[in-house]
């Protein structure tokens, strides 16, 4: 028997879980929270301490250890996957200059603006790959922002917290050194192997003469998830209580590690639903771009396909604003919604509370309900607001079939699935497919299959996704709703494109149609 560890960084919290890679069980979690940052005066700030996390890490490792009831020496491999993009500034010795900008920190919102004009004007070719616009949430926009309003900082370099926590573990202080994901650096600054790595500096240096040089700060080793980061030093052997010498992997994303943790594969779209919403896809190397998508980068989820990200920008925290105002939980709002039909709210809600990540890639939106009256409760409105989520996830699986990806299975992961079968059920009906939900939660499957591999205790990732990754049960689509669910999500497709891009339609026929849902005849 082998046993590893893998870590998830959350937004509040890093999950440590323990495996048995010969039987696939889990022996031992733990969760260890720490404080994200926000500010009165900013709603855009979200920021993190590094040491923060590293503590919580070390707690839920040895918590985990304890509830599993073996030596921490054990252990025979550890990986970490983290939000992203979060970013952190760094000193010649890969010390903060100040507190990672988390992925839902939104303060760059001018800096990707101009990155995304200067590089349309400019003809970079990394922009088609990121989906035509450059993310406020994304690594250059919140460098640029640092840069901007700290310019005396001894920078030397910057990097996404998968890389800083792999760096961390390992012992490196050499910024030439850091082990660079190539998920992370893929998806949100750019990198690709395609045009020689990271985007040309003439063009950086057009969008402010303050990021002159910068590519020559980016240093590092790139690889994939399959590829060794180092080994686990002596003093971080002795605050976690693992061994020293223990290899790691390079880091990547939680939510596509996730995927892998719910078996996803070619052919499969996953639903990462979380506190927001990342939609993973595996498609064939020869894949193009897609407008609106936010990446498309080889190697990123599974070596030797493309990984395709896109997602929604709040999902969780929106079900949590709704309980919140009525003073609730969102159990308790759940529960009875098994029973309403389609649109039988007769609201249409279009979840932009925190802005619109794909397809049309604007954090200047904002939430849309439509077609209240005086007796809807906070139940109608989380129903609504479950139905409005499934209708953008359809849109967003549609852009991916534009770009040619092939879809023979959706599953629902992370960490909202297992607890709301509502959910669920309203997803495989708006989609008009089963859903495949894992009976356990995934989060930090994927990263101990990923330390399994790193440990080789298996040849390939499908042979250790068989062992270890919780088997999936399934919602299949009501026949009563699928019809009117496709009649909805017209409306909800037209209301979309309207606020959002300015398409032209008829909004004088939007709130009749909702009404005739509420009454059952839509």
């Amino acid at each position: 028997m082998s046993i590893v560890a893998g870590a998830d960084f959350g937004t509040l919290s890093t999950r440590v879980t323990l495996m048995d890679t010969d039987s696939g069980t889990v022996l031992g979690s733990a969760v260890a929270p720490y404080p994200l940052h926000r500010s009165e005066a900013d709603p855009h700030v979200a920021r993190q301490s590094h040491d923060d996390q590293m503590q919580a890490l070390c707690a839920a490792i040895r918590d985990a250890v304890a509830e599993a009831g073996i030596d921490g020496h054990d252990i025979a491999a550890f990986a970490a996957d983290t939000t992203g993009s979060s970013v952190i500034p760094l000193d010649a010795q890969l010390q903060p200059l100040a507190d990672y900008y988390l992925w839902c920190d939104h303060t760059a919102h001018a800096e990707a603006a101009e990155i995304t004009a200067r590089a349309r004007e400019d003809g970079i070719e990394a922009l088609d790959w990121c989906g035509g616009t450059y993310s406020t949430e994304w690594g250059y926009a919140k460098l640029l922002h640092f840069l901007r309003h700290n310019p005396d900082a001894p920078l030397a370099t910057a990097a996404e917290n998968c890389d800083m926590i792999a760096a961390t573990l390992c012992g490196i202080t050499d910024p030439a050194q850091i082990p660079r994901s190539v998920c992370a650096m893929g998806h949100k600054w750019m990198w690709g192997e395609a045009w020689g790595g990271l985007p040309p500096q003439a063009f950086l240096s057009r969008v402010d003469p303050v990021l002159g040089g910068i590519n020559d700060r980016i240093t590092g080793r790139w690889g994939h998830s399959l590829q060794r980061a180092g080994v686990l030093s002596e003093v971080w052997a002795e605050r976690t209580g693992l061994r020293a010498g223990i290899p790691l992997p390079f880091g990547a994303f939680d939510a596509h590690w996730d995927a892998i943790g719910t078996r996803c594969a070619p052919g499969d779209v996953v639903n990462v639903v979380g506190t927001s919403t990342c939609v993973i896809a595996i498609a064939g190397p020869d894949a193009r771009p897609v407008p609106g998508l936010c990446g498309m980068v080889p190697d990123s989820v599974v070596p030797g396909f493309m990984g395709i990200e896109a997602g929604q920008s709040a999902t969780g925290e929106v079900f949590d604003a709704i309980a919140r105002r009525a003073g609730v939980d969102v159990g308790t709002l759940c529960a009875g919604l098994m029973d309403y039909g389609p649109g039988a709210t007769g609201l249409l809600r279009v979840p932009w509370d925190n802005g619109d990540r794909t397809v049309l890639v604007r954090p200047d939106l904002g939430g849309v309900t439509l077609g209240w009256d005086l007796r809807h409760t906070a139940a109608d409105e989380m129903h609504a607001a479950i139905e409005g989520m499934a209708m953008h996830v359809g849109l967003i699986i549609e852009r991916m079939q534009a770009g040619g990806a092939r879809f023979d299975r959706v599953i629902n992961a992370g960490g909202i699935p297992q607890k709301n079968d509502v959910l669920n059920q309203v997803y495989a009906d708006v989609l008009g497919r089963p859903v495949h939900v894992p009976e356990r939660s995934p989060v930090g499957v994927g990263a101990c299959i990923f330390a399994a591999m790193i440990a080789g205790e298996f040849d390939t990732i499908a042979e250790a996704q068989d062992r270890m990754a919780p088997p999936l049960r399934v919602f299949t689509p009501r026949e009563s709703h699928v019809a009117a669910y496709a009649r909805l999500t017209a409306l909800f497709r037209d209301t979309y494109y309207a606020f959002g891009e300015g398409r032209p339609c008829d909004m004088g026929t939007i709130l009749p149609a909702l009404r005739r849902f509420r009454m059952g005849k839509g």
